[in-house]
């Protein structure tokens, strides 16, 4: 059979996706980029916000639409909070909550009885997402999380914590290695909590990882402040740990950190920027930030804003807050108008971007090495480019780099979608 996965949301869902991709390909199954030829189509649903509950229903009704043939299987987030309006929804056969998600491949064959062998499977040899032309693998490593931040509904979701054994995560990431992957990315629901029930943490499962696996990139995913362990930036040593990391901030004013729950504070926050920023050459730190929480005066948004500038990150990832049932946010008095979120939204996307290409401008005639991906038609230029990423996380592209290579670059110029780059002879 053919499988279309598609997921919305985060890290984890991709990661999710390509453990389901591997297990229906070693039970011969082959997976497909095509929506419109597959025979199953399984949609990775998210639920962090409101409206990415509205873009889930959307595209699950999209996905009917433009496949009305293929079996619809639809878990995460939505699917779980939402287990009966997901399943009523036009062309779903099937609903696998976050809680059977490690069985969503059997349940799909058997339960919507597809459960036979292809007459000639694939060779197990053979991985499935490389063959989609990756170059990178999200590595799932725990699920759940034991904080309740008031504003988020994913704990709710996700469940308790739960780490995968420290062996299972370093024969995968052989495993994709061997088959041609050339970085890995960490993730987790709360990633900083890894091993915390199986007796690890988070410091020994990297240093594992770049003893024990020859993978040449790995990198992490969002990474809460107060998880960072003793002597963490240390491992950086290693330069096959990526110098970026993205640590959510949420908000820049104590007070309104308070009231979301949030384990760190502006000076905690501060002091671990500085020093990743001093032990590690080209550090690039991004953030989340919301905005609009119940009840955020005015003067408590120009505390985060003068924050934001103080700090100087490579990047932000702006929301606004989305009123979840099931959180304690949702019992807070004093709402934020759309107006006024869409006006400071709009004012951070301003210093986003500014701050962005600051860091790009001190990036710039530095040499780096980059993983190039597939090439693509450059619209703007009628060219073909590949692009890339620098170890700190930067957009780069290059005229002629081959596909999935790690090559050494200088940056050069840049434009408002990447950097250019040319190449330095070893």
């Amino acid at each position: 059979m053919l499988i279309h996965l598609k997921a919305l949301g985060c890290r984890l869902n991709e990661a999710e996706l390509e453990t389901w991709a591997q297990s229906f390909h070693q039970l011969g199954h082959q997976i497909s980029s095509e929506l419109n030829q597959a025979d199953v189509v399984i949609l990775n649903s998210c639920a962090v916000t409101q409206e990415a509950a509205r873009k889930s229903r959307q595209l699950i009704r999209r996905l009917h639409h433009e496949n009305p043939t293929a079996k619809l299987v639809v878990s995460g987030c939505y699917a779980t909070l939402n287990e009966t309006e997901a399943a009523q929804l036009l062309g779903v056969d099937l609903v696998v909550s976050n809680q059977d998600k490690a069985q969503l491949v059997e349940k799909t064959l058997s339960q919507l009885n597809l459960n036979t062998m292809p007459t000639m499977a694939t060779e197990p040899t053979e991985h499935t997402l490389f063959r989609r032309g990756r170059q990178r693998a999200f590595i799932k490593v725990q699920d759940g999380c034991r904080y309740r931040c008031t504003f988020c509904i994913v704990t709710v979701a996700r469940g308790e914590e739960k780490s995968r054994h420290l062996q299972a995560i370093l024969d995968e990431i052989n495993q994709l290695h061997q088959q041609g992957i050339n970085e890995v990315i960490l993730t987790g629901v709360h990633l900083g909590g890894y091993g915390s029930e199986i007796n690890l943490n988070l410091f020994t499962l990297i240093e594992t990882i770049l003893e024990q696996t020859k993978i040449p990139r790995v990198r992490l995913g969002s990474l809460e402040p107060w998880d960072l362990p003793e002597n963490f930036f240390s491992l950086f040593q290693n330069q096959r740990l990526m110098p970026h990391l993205h640590l959510p901030l949420q908000s820049g004013c104590d007070s309104v950190l308070k009231r979301m729950a949030r384990r760190c504070k502006t000076q905690e926050f501060a002091d671990i920027v500085q020093k990743a920023r001093a032990e590690i050459t080209d550090f690039n730190i991004t953030t989340d930030v919301m905005v609009g929480f119940p009840d955020e005066t005015e003067a408590e948004w120009q505390q985060t804003v003068e924050f934001i500038q103080k700090i100087g990150f490579g990047d932000l990832h702006i929301f606004s807050y989305s009123h979840r049932e099931g959180t304690k946010a949702a019992t807070f008095a004093n709402p934020i108008t759309k107006e006024i979120k869409k006006q400071r939204s709009q004012q951070l996307h301003a210093i986003a971007k500014q701050m962005k290409q600051n860091f790009i401008d001190t990036q710039l005639n530095k040499i780096c090495t980059v993983l190039w991906e597939s090439p693509q038609h450059d619209a703007r230029t009628d060219k073909m480019i590949t692009l890339g990423y620098t170890p700190n996380y930067l957009r780069v592209a290059s005229d002629d780099a081959p596909e999935n290579t790690l090559s050494n670059v200088m940056l050069t110029t840049k434009n408002e979608r990447f950097i250019n780059t040319s190449p330095i002879k070893n």
